[in-house]
């Protein structure tokens, strides 16, 4: 059991993985950085300022709608910079491997041999 444990740690899809969630957390407070420092102040600039910007209240119940903005904005750069800083190099690098592994070139057969023998006989006469 500890055997299957230690071969399925060392395999490396684990070490990849733990250092993906380490970069993730990273970035997670990076974004999360600029977002309190920049996008909060620009909504509150943009919606009315102070305290109050990106919330209305009805009734005396606060809706906070810059907070919600602030999150869709963050939410939609994280998948930005996701997308272009991994995926597409790595499909740029996956396409790259496939297209340099060139099948190997297969041998006739036996019977393919004697099939095309069979043909250049007929052609002949």
């Amino acid at each position: 059991m500890l055997k299957g444990f230690r071969d399925f740690v060392l395999r490396g899809n684990v070490v990849d993985l733990a250092v993906g969630v380490v970069i993730g957390a990273a970035f997670g407070a990076v974004v999360t950085a600029f977002t309190k420092a920049f996008l909060d102040p620009l909504i509150k600039l943009i919606t009315g300022g102070a305290k109050v910007g990106g919330a209305f209240s009805i009734s005396g119940v606060v809706f906070d709608y810059g907070s919600f903005l602030t999150a869709l904005i963050t939410f939609v750069l994280t998948a930005a910079v996701v997308y272009f800083v991994v995926v597409v190099p790595m499909n740029a690098a996956n396409e790259r491997l496939k297209r340099s592994e060139k099948p190997p070139v297969a041998e006739p057969s036996n019977e393919e041999k004697l099939l095309a023998e069979i043909r250049d006989a007929l052609k002949s006469r």
